[in-house]
C-alpha cells in the first residue's frame, strides 16, 4: 500500500514537471496558441453550420472556414495595422517638422474659452503657450522615435512573425477539425462532476465569445464610427484617431469622447458651427449608443461584468499581457466570476449532516 502510495506521488510529480515542461516551450508562441484557441471558439458555429448545409468532410470544412476567418478577421486587422504604423508615422512627423502646430491650436482654443477658465489653467501651469509648445515638440521627437523603432523592430522580427502567424493558421485548421474531441479529452481529464464540467464548459465557451463579440466588435464599431466622421470632417489622421478611440471605448461612462468631445468643443469654440453639431450629434446619437445597443445583444446578461471590472481587467491584461491582454485580462475577469459563480451554486446543494 505504501509502495503504491509512492508511486502516485511520483507519478503526479513527474506529470507536473512534464506539463510545465511543455508550457515552458510553447511560451514563445503563446500569443498564436491562445488566438488560435479564441478563433476557433469563434468560429465553431459556422464550421457546423457548413457541415450540416453542405455535408463536406471535416478537413474540407475545416479548411473552408478557415478561409473565411483569414478574410473577414485576421487580414483585415494585419492590413489595418500596417496602415496605422504609416499614419502614426506621417503624423508625428508633420508636428516635428510644424506642419501640423498643435500647440498653436491649443493657444486659439485657449483664447476662446471665457476668462476664469483661462486664470485656472494658468494656475495648473497650462497658460504658457510657449513651454506648452516646446513640451509638444519634444513629445512628437520621442513618439516619432518611438513609431520609427517599433517599424525598425517589426522588421527585424518579421521572420518571427511570419513563423507565429502560421503556427496560429496551422493550429487553428487542427483546432476547428479535431475541436470536439479535443474538447472530451480535456472533459475526460478535469477531475471534477460530469455536472461541474458541462456547466464549467458552457460558461467557458459562452463566456469567450461574449467577451470576445462584446469587447472587439464594439470597440471596432465606435472606432469605425469614429475614424469615419473625422474623415468626413477633415480632421488630420483620422485612422489613427479611430484606433484610439476604439481602446478608450473600454473605459466605462466616457470611452470614446475623451476623443470626438474635445474636437466637438474646438470646432464650436472656433466658428466651425456645423462641424461642431454634426460631430456631437453623431457622437451621442451614434457613437455613443453603439455600446448601449450592441453589447447587450452581444454579450447578453449572464455575461455581463460590472464595467469597473472590465477597466480594471483590461488595463491589467495590457499591463501584463501586452496588447494580447485587451482581451486575456477580461476573458480571467469573466472566467473568475464563472468559476465562482460555480463554486457557490455547487456549494448551495450540498446538504449538510
Amino acid at each position: 500500500m505504501h509502495s503504491l502510495n509512492l508511486e502516485n506521488k511520483t507519478f503526479l510529480l513527474l506529470l507536473v514537471a512534464v506539463t510545465c515542461a511543455f508550457i515552458w516551450i510553447l511560451l514563445p508562441y503563446y500569443g498564436a496558441l491562445f488566438w488560435a484557441v479564441i478563433l476557433a471558439i469563434l468560429f465553431a458555429p459556422l464550421q457546423r453550420h457548413l457541415a450540416r448545409r453542405f455535408g463536406l468532410s471535416k478537413n474540407l470544412t475545416a479548411l473552408g472556414t478557415l478561409f473565411i476567418c483569414l478574410v473577414i478577421a485576421i487580414l483585415p486587422v494585419v492590413f489595418t495595422t500596417g496602415l496605422l504604423i504609416q499614419e502614426a508615422s506621417g503624423l508625428y512627423k508633420r508636428i516635428e517638422t510644424g506642419e501640423l502646430d498643435v500647440a498653436g491650436y491649443l493657444a486659439q482654443f485657449r483664447d476662446l474659452l471665457p476668462s476664469y477658465l483661462q486664470r485656472q489653467m494658468d494656475r495648473l501651469g497650462l497658460g504658457n503657450i510657449n513651454g506648452l509648445r516646446d513640451k509638444i515638440v519634444a513629445g512628437a521627437m520621442q513618439g516619432s522615435q518611438v513609431v520609427a523603432a517599433q517599424a525598425y523592430t517589426l522588421g527585424q522580427n518579421t521572420f518571427e512573425f511570419v513563423i507565429s502567424f502560421f503556427v496560429m493558421l496551422y493550429l487553428l485548421f487542427f483546432f476547428l477539425r479535431d475541436g470536439p474531441e479535443l474538447v472530451r479529452k480535456i472533459r475526460m481529464a478535469i477531475p471534477l462532476g460530469e455536472p461541474q464540467k458541462r456547466r464549467l464548459q458552457l460558461k467557458f465557451t459562452r463566456v469567450v465569445r461574449a467577451t470576445v463579440k462584446g469587447n472587439v466588435l464594439v470597440a471596432v464599431a465606435q472606432g469605425a464610427l469614429g475614424g469615419l466622421i473625422f474623415w468626413f470632417l477633415d480632421v488630420p489622421s483620422p485612422l489613427l484617431w479611430a484606433v484610439l478611440m476604439a481602446f478608450l471605448s473600454l473605459l466605462p461612462a466616457v470611452g470614446a469622447g475623451i476623443v470626438w468631445v474635445p474636437v466637438a468643443a474646438f470646432f464650436l469654440l472656433s466658428g466651425a458651427i456645423w462641424q461642431g453639431v454634426v460631430l456631437t450629434l453623431f457622437g451621442v446619437l451614434v457613437i455613443g449608443l453603439v455600446d448601449n445597443v450592441l453589447r447587450p445583444i452581444l454579450v447578453g446578461r449572464d455575461t455581463r461584468m460590472p464595467d469597473y471590472l472590465i477597466l480594471v481587467s483590461t488595463l491589467g491584461g495590457l499591463t501584463i499581457f501586452g496588447l494580447n491582454g485587451f482581451v486575456i485580462g477580461p476573458l480571467i475577469a469573466a472566467l473568475f466570476l464563472s468559476s465562482w459563480g460555480i463554486f457557490t451554486g455547487t456549494k448551495k446543494t450540498i446538504q449538510l449532516p
